[in-house]
């Protein structure tokens, strides 16, 4: 007699941790496991992963997970994967072995690749000429296409500057044997020993090389910057039998249901199914996302139109903006002694008025939307003499929620979608202060999930509606839980003053480096990147 499979294992794939988290029909937490990843900085602004340490760490965490839920593998129902996004390697079709580290999302290497096709006359022309496609037909792909602007995060740039310095790479791709891949597709190749070459739209949607309009890789692209479309995955729904783990792997096959980025899978995993629905993540950086629906967001200020998830015939969007450094000021903060433990910042900004006229910019990485200026740098700015500690936490906390309010304004203005809901999630999100602050500027009730990774419970919703594990969306919003309210305490008018001397000073700190983007690198060493949740 076959054994009863009752259970979904998910495992998030971050930028410093991996985690795994065995769900059962509830949606309980029934056993968790976690490994640190150690990344890499071979150069001043590069960023790396070891294709194999991370291998370790997955299957290690998954049979931790399993054994820590005390059940076994036998009775795994399947396999959901989130991973961070934009992360990337090749390897070698045949063997199997990588060419080179990951290349990770923060890595810069390709900055100067990035600044210069941005400012070329190439791109001017396809600018031009994406407006008069759009003039004639109206169609919304052609305006995004003439608005479009490189840059670091997403992997095009960073591919092109694989295949311009390492040959071994050159040559596989003319003899039909690279493989090309985010974290997920390597994942997926290794857990079937090679069977499977593929991902899901999601992460495709996140590399820079999707057309999201025509859900397909952009041939155009390719075409324009030189990338061999050979060496591509296959784009598979996200939830998908994408094939099982090789049985020496776990001791029994799993069937693996649904590969996923990350930040759309913290939307799936706190239900934000329809419309207007917002989802806010605190971690390493702040991603606020918001769903648009069956079609894609065209944008001007920077947010990013993304597939959140395709089930079956179901495709739903979304428009993302973001901010790199949250997580990472509040770290440096603590390098700096400003604090010892991360919990005492709420009562040390909550034990003053206010921030004693200080200003916190955070943009150790730049400005993203709706500034959009990497050569921002991060500042403190109206220090005085009688400026303390809890003045300077104060200040670093409210930056948090001032971004916010900024990537929520822009979002509001751009979509113009009604909100429906807000729900915040990441290891940020657990402060009081930002999250009541946040309330405050944005005028609305903003829910804090009970459970913490929302990433890996992501995953397994949509793995368990794959396997019948939860027939509807309907059930899962059931299973949904938030462990806090934050209501609107005090009135957004309250906060002009403070808001515009935060604005003046964000403008001040533009502009200041120099086309030199590895200068960054320091920061980088200093504080090496979270997890994006």
């Amino acid at each position: 007699m076959a054994p009863r499979r009752s259970y979904i294992v998910s495992v998030d794939v971050g930028s410093t941790l991996v985690r795994s988290h065995v769900y059962d029909g509830e949606g309980r937490v029934r056993g968790s496991c976690r490994a640190e990843l150690s990344p890499l900085y071979p150069e001043p602004g590069r960023v790396e992963l070891d294709p194999e340490a991370l291998w370790r760490c997955f299957v290690d965490v998954v049979k931790g997970a399993v054994r820590d839920s005390g059940v076994q593998m036998r009775h795994v129902a399947g396999l959901g994967i989130s991973t961070q996004r934009a992360t990337f390697t090749t390897w070698d079709r045949w063997t199997g072995e990588p060419f080179h580290n990951f290349i990770t999302w923060q890595d810069l290497r390709a900055a100067e690749l990035v600044r210069s096709w941005n400012q070329s006359c190439t791109m001017k022309a396809v600018h031009g000429v994406m407006k008069v496609l759009y003039f004639l037909t109206r169609q919304k792909r052609f305006q995004a296409a003439s608005l479009v602007v490189f840059n670091t995060q997403h992997v095009t740039f960073r591919l092109v500057w694989v295949l311009q310095h390492y040959s071994q790479v050159c040559k596989a791709v003319q003899e039909n044997r690279c493989c090309f891949g985010t974290i997920d597709t390597w994942l997926l190749f290794k857990l079937t020993k090679g069977a499977v070459h593929a991902t899901d739209y999601s992460n495709a949607s996140s590399t820079g090389i999707f057309d999201s309009y025509q859900m397909c890789w952009s041939s155009f692209l390719c075409s324009l910057v030189s990338l061999p479309l050979s060496i591509l995955p296959t784009v598979q729904d996200t939830g998908h039998n994408f094939g099982s783990t090789d049985p020496t792997i776990f001791g029994t096959s799993l069937p693996i249901m649904c590969v996923v980025a990350d930040q759309q899978a913290a939307m799936f995993g706190e239900c934000c199914f329809d419309t207007g629905d917002v989802k806010i993540t605190m971690g390493t950086g702040t991603f606020i996302d918001i769903n648009t629906g069956s079609k894609p967001h065209t944008s001007v200020a920077g947010l990013y139109p993304l597939v959140g998830w395709k089930i079956g015939p179901d495709v739903v969007y979304l428009a993302e903006g973001n901010s790199a450094d949250t997580g990472t000021a509040i770290k440096w903060a603590q390098q700096l002694e400003l604090f010892s433990d991360v919990k005492e910042t709420e009562t040390m900004a909550n034990s003053v008025e206010d921030s004693d006229g200080v200003c916190f910019v955070p943009s150790f990485s730049g400005l993203q939307a709706p500034l959009n200026d990497p050569m921002a740098c991060a500042s403190f700015m109206g220090l005085k003499p009688s400026s303390t500690k809890n003045h300077l936490v104060r200040a670093i906390l409210e930056s948090v929620a001032f971004r916010n309010k900024q990537l929520y304004d822009i979002m509001l203005r751009e979509t113009r979608i009604p909100i429906t809901r807000i729900r915040a999630d990441g290891g940020v999100s657990t402060n009081n202060f930002i999250m009541q602050i946040t309330a405050n500027l944005l005028g609305k009730k903003v829910e804090r999930s009970s459970h913490f990774d929302m990433s890996s419970m992501g995953a397994a919703f949509i793995a368990g509606l794959v396997v019948g594990f939860w027939k509807s969306l309907g059930d899962l919003k059931r299973l949904h839980q938030s462990e806090q309210v934050f209501v609107p305490q005090v009135e957004r008018r309250l906060y002009t003053p403070v808001l515009q001397g935060w604005e003046k000073a964000v403008h001040r700190s533009m502009h200041w480096y120099s086309k030199d983007l590895t200068k960054r690198s320091a920061g980088l060493r200093m504080a090496p990147p979270g997890d994006q949740q």
